[in-house]
Order: structure tokens, then sequence, then C-alpha cells
């Protein structure tokens, strides 16, 4: 495996991760790795999801460092290794990129600003605000849903925002090392219950335009996987909504990382929580 700091990057104090859930992103890795900013970024990691193309060999070509797993653990699973792997390696922000060059990369320092300068503990990258969502390939059907879904959950959320379905996302350290991600599906629906937590937790989640692409190679879940994952977000947000008004409790949106990790990662990812702190 093959680890490096991305190059050229200017003295700051807060380190800067970005991970990339990765599966069958042999095509795209490259345009979408390269495109990230050198002097924001102090560390790309790439979790692959036993992809069976060529992923982890032009990874590691390009110096990313890369964990693969033992066997396909899904989307959401993907996930849970990406951050663990994150806050090992002592990230203030985490930055989540999808390597299949669907998201522009080179915004990466728009969406970590909200952080750094203390206004947001969590940021989406949103397609919808860009006012091109259409125009960049979105399918229709996907708008709509993407839409709908979101107003919903802006009414149970108190937010305002414009697209809670983007899988371009920026995590302060202090959201990662509170909510218990590890108790999350594996699924897509991992995202949405992030969110939930998140909002759970009181953090304050804000969003950037981020322009999106849509072409072949370009991972998009189809239509009955997308219904899937619409009733697994609906489900979450009711959940949420119940939680915030003391009528149901769950781990997990209950519980923090502390309190799911074992013994071994906890110290290890808290003590360096407080070295950074």
């Amino acid at each position: 495996m093959a680890s490096a700091q991305v190059p050229g990057r200017a003295a700051r104090a807060d380190k800067v991760i970005v991970v990339m859930p990765a599966y069958n992103a042999a095509k795209t890795l490259r345009h979408t790795y390269e495109e990230i900013p050198p002097d924001v970024v102090d560390e790309v990691i790439l979790v692959d999801d036993v992809s069976r193309d060529e992923t982890v060999a032009i990874a590691e070509s390009l110096q990313i460092r890369v964990v693969v797993h033992l066997q396909n653990r899904g989307y959401g699973g993907n996930q849970k290794t990406c951050y663990i792997e994150a806050l090992l390696a002592g990230a203030d922000i985490v930055v989540m990129l999808h390597p299949d060059h669907q998201y522009d990369s080179s915004r990466v320092p728009e969406l970590v600003r909200p952080i750094l300068t203390g206004e947001a503990d969590f940021v989406l990258g949103s397609r919808i605000a860009t006012g091109a969502a259409l125009a960049g390939g979105m399918p229709v059907w996907k708008f709509v849903a993407n839409r709908c879904l979101t107003l919903l959950e802006n009414l149970i959320l108190g937010t305002h925002a414009t697209d809670l379905h983007t899988g371009f996302r920026a995590y302060s350290r202090r959201v990662l090392t509170t909510i218990p991600f590890l108790l999350n599906s594996d699924g897509f629906v991992f995202d949405s219950q992030v969110i939930a937590q998140a909002n759970a937790k009181g953090f304050r989640i804000a969003e950037v335009p981020v322009p999106a692409r849509y072409f072949a190679e370009a991972s998009s879940v189809g239509f009955r996987v997308s219904l899937i994952y619409g009733l697994g977000t609906v489900k979450a947000v009711l959940q949420l909504a119940l939680f915030k008004l003391g009528l149901w409790r769950a781990a997990w949106l209950d519980r923090t990382l502390y309190d799911v990790l074992s013994p071994h990662h906890r110290d290890r990812i808290f003590s360096e929580a407080r070295a950074s702190g």
C-alpha cells in the first residue's frame, strides 16, 4: 500500500483528509484525484470495497493510501472504514468524495471553509443550489425525488437545505467523534442517518453549491435502489422526529461513537482528539 501526503500544502493548523469510498472506479479515479487542490488537503485515503477492476492499482500508482476490504461491505460499510481510518490518521476535517468524477473535486476548499472559519460543523456540497442540476444531466425522476425528500427532511430537521442527498461532504472531527456512525446501515441510507444523527446532537449543518456531472462512468443507482434508499430516508427522519419529541429512543441516535467503539480504537482515536484539541 502506498501512503503519501498531497504535495505542495501550505502550512495550516487543521489537518484535512479526503476519503474516497471506492468500488470499480478505475476509469474516473485519476481525474477525480488530480483535481483536488494540493495546497488544501494533507492526505487522501481510498477504501476499496472489493473492486473488480484496476481501482487499487491506479490508486497506488497515484500514491494514495489504500485500504482494501476483505469482503464487499456496501456503501455505508465503506464509509465506516473511511471515517475510522481518517480519525486514526489524526484528521481535523474529513471530506468524503466519491471517486467517480461526478462531483467537482476542485471545490474542496469551498467545502471545508465553513468548518475552518467556525461557521459550521458539517458541510454539504449541493448540486441543487447551483441551479444547473438538470442541465448537468441529473435524471428528472431523481431531481423530483431529491426535492421531495429534502423538503420532508427540512421540516423535521428545521433546516433550509437544498440537497441533503449529496455524496460530497465535509465533517469536523468533533462530528465524527460524536455521532455513532458505526451503528448505521451498510447501505445507501447511511448518508441520511448521518444527517439525522448530526441534527440530533445539535451540530450546525451548512451547504455550498457544487457542480455535478452525470455520465456513463459516474456511479448512479437505479430506480429500485433509489426507492429503497428513499423509504429508508423517510423512516430515518420519522424516527428522528419521534426522538426529538421524546417519544422514541434508539441507540443510533442516542449513543456516541465513544460508546460503541472497541477500547483499542477508542483509546487511539480519543487520545488523538485530545492531542489535536
